[in-house]
C-alpha cells in the first residue's frame, strides 16, 4: 500500500498537482487503525489508502482541504471523548466509528513549487536561473539556442515552449531576457502562457519599440499593459546578477501582495461553515455537498457522518434536537 501511495504522490508531484499525505502516528484500542497507516488526499478530495474505519474519512478529507488552502500541516485526534484529548497543537474531533478508540493523524500538505520560466540565453537569464533555484522555484529555460550546459540548475531546458502550453495548476512567473534576440517572438510565447507575472528585461525605449510592433501585430493593449518593463524593482541594478536579484524581488513582492489580497482567515472559515453541518447525533462536522446520509424532520434537513447516526436520529429525533426545535415540531 505504501509503495502504491508513494508512486501516486510522485506522479502528482511530477504533474505539479497539490496533495496531502496523512499518516497515523498514534492510536489507542479499539481503533482499527495502526501506527504508520497512510492515505493520500488529492486537491479534488479523492481519498486513497487506509487510516482506519471509513468514519474517519470525512474529517480527514475536510482538514486536508484546509491544509492545502493555508499550506500548514495539522495533527488531528479523533476520540470518543474529545475534551479528554485537547492539548496545544492538536485539533480534536469526535470519533464516530462503532469500534471506538482514539487515533491521531498527521497531515502534511505537499504543494508544488512556483514555476519560473526564463526566455533567453543572456547572462541575465543564466543568473536568474541560478538565483531562483536557491529560492525553491521550479525552473524552465526556453530558447532555440538553449542547452543544458548553459542552465545546469534548470529543471527543464526547452528549445520551444510547446511543452508548457495549456493551463497550469501552479502560478507561472515569466521573464523575457532575450535582450535583442527574437524579443517579439519570445514576448508572444510568454503571453500565451497566461503568466501570473511577465517581466521583460529591456530599456524603456526598447520596450516602447517592442510595444508598437506587437500592437501592430495584433497583441492587445491590455496584455501589453500588464508587462513589467524594465523588469525588476528599482535598486540601481547594473550587473546580470543584480538585475536578476531585482526581478526576483519584484516577483516575491507580487506573490506576497496577492496572498495579502486573499480572503481573511475568518472570512474563509465563515464561507466553509456555510457548506457544512453538524451531525446532531455525534456532533461531527459533515460536508453538505458530499453527505451520503441525510434525513428530513419538521421541514428541516439534517446531515450525518454515517448510516448509524442517521438510523439513531430517525428512530428518535427528539432525543438529539434542542428542546425548542422539538417543541416546535410537536
Amino acid at each position: 500500500m505504501h509503495a502504491e501511495l508513494l508512486g501516486m504522490a510522485a506522479d502528482l508531484a511530477r504533474r505539479e498537482e497539490p496533495f496531502v499525505l496523512a499518516v497515523v502516528v498514534r492510536r489507542r484500542p479499539a481503533s482499527s487503525s495502526q501506527a504508520g497507516d497512510m492515505a493520500l488526499i488529492t486537491a479534488a478530495g479523492a481519498f486513497h489508502g487506509w487510516l482506519g474505519g471509513s468514519c474517519t474519512q470525512p474529517t480527514v478529507v475536510r482538514e486536508a482541504q484546509r491544509a492545502l488552502a493555508d499550506g500548514q500541516p495539522r495533527l488531528l485526534a479523533l476520540a470518543p471523548d474529545p475534551e479528554a484529548e485537547r492539548r496545544p497543537g492538536v485539533e480534536v474531533f469526535p470519533m464516530t466509528c462503532h469500534s471506538g478508540g482514539t487515533v491521531e493523524i498527521y497531515l502534511e500538505p505537499v504543494l508544488p513549487a512556483p514555476r519560473l520560466v526564463v526566455f533567453g540565453v543572456s547572462p541575465t537569464a543564466q543568473a536568474l536561473v541560478r538565483l531562483a533555484k536557491g529560492m525553491g522555484y521550479a525552473i524552465t529555460a526556453v530558447d532555440p539556442d538553449a542547452e543544458p550546459g548553459l542552465f545546469p540548475a534548470a529543471d527543464q531546458v526547452l528549445t520551444a515552449p510547446g511543452a508548457l502550453a495549456g493551463s497550469s495548476p501552479v502560478p507561472r512567473f515569466v521573464v523575457v531576457a532575450t535582450m535583442g534576440e527574437r524579443d517579439e517572438t519570445a514576448i508572444r510565447e510568454a503571453l500565451a502562457l497566461a503568466p501570473a507575472y511577465l517581466g521583460v528585461v529591456a530599456s524603456r525605449k526598447r520596450f516602447a519599440q517592442l510595444r508598437e510592433t506587437l500592437l501592430a501585430g495584433g497583441v492587445t493593449a491590455a496584455a501589453l499593459d500588464a508587462i513589467r518593463s524594465p523588469a525588476g524593482l528599482p535598486i540601481g541594478a547594473q550587473l546580470p546578477a543584480e538585475i536578476a536579484l531585482s526581478i526576483l524581488a519584484e516577483i516575491v513582492e507580487r506573490q506576497r501582495s496577492q496572498a495579502a489580497a486573499a480572503p481573511l482567515a475568518g472570512e474563509a472559515e465563515e464561507a466553509a461553515a456555510a457548506l457544512e453541518a453538524l451531525d446532531p447525533v455525534c456532533g461531527m462536522t459533515v460536508t453538505i455537498a458530499t453527505a451520503k446520509h441525510v434525513a428530513e424532520h419538521a421541514g428541516r434537513t439534517y446531515y450525518f457522518c454515517g448510516g448509524g447516526c442517521r438510523e439513531r436520529f430517525v428512530a428518535a429525533p427528539e432525543r438529539y434536537l434542542p428542546s425548542e426545535i422539538s417543541e416546535t415540531s410537536a
